[in-house]
């Protein structure tokens, strides 16, 4: 009788979904940022305790303005409004609860009082993710070239140089009579500061492939002639008076109380770099000239025509993030993103991405620029030199850098 053949069931080699999100670094840097914020909330409260706040609320012209005998409550009556008036009923409100009332002459101010942490407010949590959206963007780009074995320290340079051009022609438009809508603003905003970015990332990149000199030199150099064009341009001023559609009628465009438009093209921007370094045969050629140039080039990946596209993305978003800077401040400045070529190699290697190439994160990278971000505020919040900042980002790379080494040579012993 014939021994019959053993069947082998498959093993499935995926890990499950749980431990893949443990070991993910990504996690690692959520649970970096939630202890981060509740380091600050507990030390800021118990060294600062709660400070004041005050919220204003103008009212509209015509109301009225009525105080009680004992001062101990008021009552606004909005125009035509009374006690019986429904949604334009008169409102009352009580001092000891923090609420007061100045008539101007023009309109009644309403105001507030209240106790908040120094650190988890709205106000400090919208500042900072706000100031992390101008760095995530660009590390966005930045992780791409990280990724593909390269690098670039033009990325300030560049989004000065964007924000400069970029204002220059606003301010064109501010100029006129007519004011310009936001569907005219906005796209010529855009247009020309991620046009003027993706052409210095274009000659970053032609450069590089056709002169076959390492990223390095290359950007290094760019770096200074990016800002020194923008500095000669502008002969150190800074320009505004942008039309108003761009300003406040879009990129600082409140929704109660909030201007969240920065931070809407962060999250816009992670998901687009997700997608194409995940998704796209452009990503995936990405990460094989990264992890080996020569394999890749053997295989008929284009190695040069991706090393171009990408460094010409990297500088289109360093001009996003200059159109965000211009719509959201209102001005720009030759000045503008120095020393950002730190904060923005900073977030991409905190991200996950490695030096050596080959790996890499686009949520990584806006994760990594909340934590950078998140060290700047808390020099701010535990009233530091602000001059360390440099040197906190500095060791941040140092040790992302030593534990990405470690975790491949442990990677390589298993």
């Amino acid at each position: 009788m014939a021994t019959p053949t053993p069947v082998h069931t498959p093993v499935r080699s995926q890990r499950p979904l749980w431990r893949r999100l443990l070991a993910a670094q990504e996690f690692g840097l959520v649970l970096v940022i939630i202890v981060l914020v509740i380091g600050l909330t507990t030390y800021t409260h118990l060294r600062a305790g709660p400070i004041a706040k005050t919220d204003f609320f103008p009212q509209p012209p015509g109301s009225a303005l009525t105080v009680s005998d004992d001062g101990s409550t008021f009552t606004i009556t909005p125009p035509g409004g009374s006690a019986s008036a429904g949604a334009a009923a008169a409102r009352t409100y009580a001092t000891a609860q923090g609420w007061a009332a100045r008539d101007t002459g023009e309109r009644i101010i309403l105001s507030r009082r209240v106790e908040v942490n120094k650190f988890l407010n709205k106000d400090n949590i919208l500042a900072v993710l706000t100031a992390a959206s101008f760095i995530a963007v660009m590390a966005v780009g930045m992780t791409g070239i990280i990724v593909m074995g390269g690098i670039d320290l033009s990325v300030g340079s560049i989004y000065a140089l964007s924000a400069i051009i970029g204002a220059m022609v606003l301010n064109k438009l501010g100029a006129g009579d007519a004011p310009v809508g936001a569907l005219v603003s906005v796209p010529i905003g855009l247009l020309v500061c991620c046009g003027i970015g993706a052409l210095c990332g274009l000659v970053n990149g032609s450069a590089v492939v056709g002169l076959g000199v390492h990223p390095f030199i290359i950007t290094l150099g760019g770096m200074a002639v990016y800002r020194g064009i923008a500095f000669v341009t502008t002969e150190g001023l800074s320009i505004g008076d942008f039309p108003v559609s761009f300003v406040k009628g879009f990129f600082k465009a409140e929704v109660w109380g909030v201007s969240p438009v920065p931070m809407l093209v962060m999250i816009l921007t992670a998901g687009a770099g997700v997608f194409v370094l995940s998704r796209t045969v452009f990503g995936r050629r990405v990460f094989a000239v990264g992890g080996n140039e020569i394999a890749a080039r053997y295989a008929g990946v284009p190695v040069g025509r991706v090393k171009i596209i990408m460094f010409t993305l990297c500088g289109a978003l360093a001009g996003l993030s200059a159109a965000m800077l211009l719509g959201y401040y209102g001005a720009g400045t030759s000045d503008a993103g120095k020393g950002y070529e730190l904060s923005v190699i900073a977030a991409a290697v905190v991200g996950g991405a490695s030096l050596s190439g080959g790996r890499g994160s686009a949520l990584g990278a806006v994760l990594g620029a909340v934590v950078i971000q998140l060290i700047d505020n808390s020099i701010i919040m535990l009233d530091i030199n602000q001059s360390y900042k440099e040197i906190v980002i500095g060791l941040a790379i140092v040790v992302a850098v030593v534990v990405d080494q470690a975790k491949q040579r442990l990677t390589a012993k298993r």
